[in-house]
């Protein structure tokens, strides 16, 4: 810009164009002249994010597969709830995921590179366009739950979450809207805490002693579940945002008495909400969704005991529902 000789006040109305108004050309800007414009084009692209494949549910749920600018490809869900007026778009943070947890299918991917600040902008605004063709309503909240581990492409979810918060040059959504989640990494919970950042936290925990989590989790080898709960304690304290925990409902294998029993220890130092999800099966992965009985008996004995416990059924049933499925029937993440 500097270069160009372009003015202060003409800089802040390109920024509100890119980030505020998310046009996609510099011919949208009508308020800059026909030869800056010109100008802009010749030195400058959008390396936009393209719809690749949409997926709809009968249930309302959307799946998308984005196409970076490399050719890579990255999935977006939106989940209506049409009732509450509730709809939350689920983005992604990497190309692939550089954990393995053992249920997941996206990490029978490589990590190949995260994903830009831009990129993940780009899914909620794509997505928000979706809400509005299809709901006629915005999104309400955005989860960093889809490909790949959030808090190891934190730099770009920091530098995403501003633009998407940020009032006269971003989107303007509420951080109290976002959750982050993530597998567990100990060191950067407690730099989010030292940041005192104001979106949510949601740990995957999935089991809540260390024999099982380490079964499903390698990550829980390097950061268990002791270490976990010293930072998020932290982050109870020092940042502004809610912690829940995420526990996949797994087969014969995390939802007894005796595991709800130890999820409730886990319940006890600082305020959390536990969101009991149903599992959507994966080709290759020797996990099954719980039986519904099971499931609902596991909430109730956390209920019982004073633990706010609610259960997410499985969504987009009709379509290519689990994380990382859509995708990675690319192979690798490319064509």
């Amino acid at each position: 810009m500097d270069d160009l000789g372009v003015k202060a006040f003409r800089k802040k109305q390109i920024e509100e164009w890119i980030w505020q108004k998310s046009v996609r050309s510099f011919d949208e800007m009508t308020n800059l002249s026909k030869a800056l414009r010109a100008s802009l084009k010749e030195r400058f692209e959008f390396p936009a994010l393209t719809t690749d494949l949409v997926q709809r549910s009968s249930d309302g749920t959307v799946k998308t597969r984005f196409r970076l600018k490399d050719g890579a490809m990255i999935e977006s869900v939106l989940i209506p709830v049409v009732r509450d007026q509730r709809f939350t778009v689920c983005v992604s943070s990497q190309v692939g995921c550089s954990l393995d947890c053992a249920f997941c299918a996206t990490g029978k991917m490589k990590r190949m590179r995260n994903l830009d600040a831009a990129e993940i902008y780009d899914q909620v605004v794509g997505v928000n366009a979706q809400a509005q063709a299809f709901f006629d309503h915005p999104l309400t909240n955005i989860v960093f739950m889809g490909m790949g581990e959030p808090l190891l492409a934190y730099s770009s979810v920091k530098e995403a979450i501003r633009r998407i918060t940020e009032p006269r040059a971003g989107l303007g959504m509420s951080p109290r809207r976002i959750t982050v989640s993530t597998a567990g990494i100990a060191k950067m919970i407690h730099k989010l805490a030292d940041e005192e950042v104001r979106f949510n936290l949601a740990l995957s925990l999935h089991a809540a002693n260390e024999e099982k989590r380490s079964q499903i989790m390698s990550i829980n080898e390097t950061n268990n579940l002791s270490a976990l709960m010293e930072a998020l304690r932290a982050f109870n304290d020092k940042a502004k945002g809610k912690i829940s925990y995420e526990y996949i409902a797994l087969k014969d294998f995390n939802t007894s008495i005796e595991d709800a029993k130890e999820l409730e220890q886990l319940c006890r130092d600082f305020p959390v909400k536990v969101n009991i999800i149903e599992y959507n099966d994966v080709d290759g992965v020797p996990f099954q969704k719980e039986d519904e009985r099971k499931t609902d008996a596991f909430a109730d004995y956390l209920n019982s005991r004073g633990v706010t416990a609610t259960i997410r059924r499985s969504r987009g049933k009709d379509i290519d529902a689990a994380c990382g499925q859509l995708a990675n029937q690319e192979g690798d993440g490319h064509n």
